[in-house]
């Protein structure tokens, strides 16, 4: 079939908005119609060439949500016109990470998808007979895609698609990294450096576990204002004096979690350097750049201090997704805020431009 998709065709050029090739899906694969897409910095990331792991062409985007429109064979847990959610990390179920309750890193389809093919090691995507690689196993800056049925989560049709696909990457890592990898306890305290869409997720995710104290740190006051919405009860324009700011907050001692969700491994000291002494756990959720290094004293972590790194979240992807939309359906949840531009797949290119001035929150591409 026929379909529209934005196609990475060169590393730090705009994406081409362009017709392109989707094939049936195979045994085990899924065709989704996609509705909505979130433009992610993950996409941005690879196609302005900083990510050593990018491949071109591909159709990018990874923060999708649709409906599934034809089922390849023995494909069993889906059915036609069920809503779902695209899962860059998938969970097979049956792998030992997947049985085991200490991560949420699938291994099943693992090699193949970070190389931009489906499990079999073929794509679905071609243009003029030449294949074109699938983007975190995803590619949903799309009309349609084609996926395993491992990596896309059922939801309740009841959710708007247009807000659900928010699920799909940040707003389910920050709220995971909380909720699932912290574990933040009832009544303890929590500092979130960053608050852009992971971050203001961590926020909410301490919030939904019992926080009785959440600061939020990050350098434009319009975000902050957004942080105190999803439940921090002060924030801090950020800066080098940060570290102090917050040790001052607490009496010297330094909070019981601490979330890092900018990406920059200075930030990602700070929050080490912030967390408690004795039993602080710092979390790592940001994405730093190629061959950049945390540098950390080993007194931090001699005086007890931890550091935990978290990938979607924790999130078991096909479990963990539903739950998070039935939480929203229930008003745990406010995810208005979070999207700032409703915009066509033609203007993709403006999704990141908007996104590189740190103009909102989050831009949805409407796909139907």
């Amino acid at each position: 079939m026929k379909i529209r998709a934005a196609v990475l065709e060169e590393f730090g050029a705009p994406l081409v908005v362009q017709d392109v090739d989707l094939a049936a899906p195979k045994a085990g694969e899924v065709l989704v119609r996609l509705h909505a897409c979130g433009v992610c910095h993950t996409d941005l990331y690879t196609a302005s060439g900083a990510d050593p792991s990018g491949y071109a062409p591909a159709v990018l985007g990874h923060e999708g949500a649709g409906v599934v429109e034809a089922l390849g064979e023995g494909v069993t847990s889906l059915a036609v016109g069920d809503h779902v959610v695209t899962l860059f990390s998938p969970q097979c179920r049956e792998c030992v990470h997947c049985r085991s309750d200490k991560t949420n890193l699938c291994l099943a389809i693992r090699e193949q998808q970070n190389l931009g093919f489906l499990p079999d090691g073929t794509t679905r995507l071609s243009r003029g007979g030449e294949p074109i690689r699938h983007f975190m196993g995803t590619s949903t800056f799309a009309e349609a895609t084609v996926m395993p049925e491992i990596a896309l989560a059922k939801v309740n049709p009841e959710a708007a698609l247009d807000r659900v696909c928010l699920f799909a990457c940040g707003l389910s890592t920050g709220l995971g990294a909380a909720l699932n990898t912290a574990k933040v306890e009832p009544g303890s305290t929590v500092a979130v450096f960053g608050a852009g869409m992971v971050g203001l997720g961590a926020v909410a995710g301490a919030r939904l576990a019992g926080a009785e104290r959440i600061v939020c740190v990050d350098l434009s006051p319009e975000r902050l204002a957004l942080a105190t919405g999803q439940g921090a009860t002060e924030t801090l324009v950020g800066g080098p004096d940060a570290v102090a700011q917050l040790l001052e907050m607490t009496g010297g001692f330094g909070f019981d979690y601490t979330f890092e969700a900018t990406g920059n491994v200075k930030v990602m000291q700070q929050a080490v350097e912030a967390a408690r002494m004795g039993w602080g756990l710092a979390t790592m959720a940001g994405v730093a750049g190629k061959g950049e290094t945390l540098d950390v004293i080993p007194r931090w972590l001699i005086q007890g201090r931890r550091v935990a790194g978290s990938s979607f979240g924790g999130v078991k992807g096909r479990d963990g997704v539903p739950a998070f939309v039935e939480r929203w359906l229930a008003g745990e949840l406010d995810l208005e805020p979070f999207v700032s531009h409703t915009l066509a797949l033609d203007d993709v290119n403006e999704g990141f431009a908007l996104m590189e001035r740190q103009a909102g929150i989050r831009s949805v591409l409407a796909l139907v």
